[in-house]
């Protein structure tokens, strides 16, 4: 089920204390660092954040940031729609922003095509200064 058709009235408990702990967090969080944030509410193991984690991103709720080994609550609404999804992540101070591009989109479909490979959806992570940092 995708995030469009998911409500959150439908979370396990577990699926809905995780989605919390991401959507008020103001950087990504790794399983661990919400493992912590959550011991008080009974979790224990990093399997019950893991397991957790891995619905939310199935239903398009949450993404994963390869790079930082991190996860972050989606900030578009119906974003499983999308192909692509491109996120900036600060060096200086991990803020991360989701950002959608129907060009980026067609360039990459463009650049699989050429190779014979068939994209079904794609993540960029384009890392660098954000502009509070840079001028700062």
């Amino acid at each position: 089920m995708t995030a469009s058709l998911h409500s959150h009235a439908d979370l396990t408990k577990n699926q809905t204390l995780v989605f919390g702990a991401l959507s008020e967090a103001d950087r990504p969080l790794s399983a661990y660092k919400i493992l912590d944030r959550l011991r008080d509410d009974g979790f224990r193991a990093p399997l019950q954040v893991y397991r957790a984690l891995d619905k939310l991103v199935e239903f398009g709720l949450v993404h994963r940031l390869e790079s930082l080994n991190a996860f972050v609550a989606c900030r578009h609404p119906a974003c499983d729609s999308h192909e692509t999804i491109a996120f900036t992540i600060c060096d200086r101070c991990n803020q991360v922003e989701e950002i959608t591009d129907p060009s980026l989109a067609k360039s990459l479909k463009k650049l699989a095509d050429g190779s014979g490979f068939i994209l079904q959806k794609s993540t960029v992570e384009l890392r660098g200064i954000c502009q509070s940092c840079a001028v700062a």
